[in-house]
């Protein structure tokens, strides 16, 4: 995962990183609302999700404490990072101050 990670967030769009666990209860509240962002934002946006049980290195690479976390990169440079639930107007939020930078 650590070469296709790196490719990955290397992309010019903004990138919203799911940092998640699949026993976290806030995770499975977060993941329709990242669907739902992922439908109406389309080609503008990535969205991905990494099981930080799977993928303790990763996790511990961009220091995630808690679940879930979420990380917006942009050209491979951490552009938001924030623990916990976010509303669909916060993440669109986020993502907009990201792509008019």
């Amino acid at each position: 995962m650590k070469g296709n990670f790196q490719n990955i967030i290397n992309d010019t769009r903004p990138v919203v990183v799911d940092f998640f666990a699949t026993w976290c209860g806030p995770c499975k509240a977060q993941a329709p609302i990242l669907n739902e962002l992922a439908s109406e934002m389309g080609e503008q946006v990535r969205i991905i999700k990494i099981d930080v049980d799977q993928n303790p290195d990763l996790a511990s690479r961009y220091r995630v404490q808690g679940v879930p976390t979420l990380m917006v990169f942009q050209s491979g440079q951490v552009r938001y990072q924030q623990s916990g639930v976010h509303s669909k107007p916060q993440l669109k939020g986020v993502l907009q101050r990201v792509m008019a930078s």
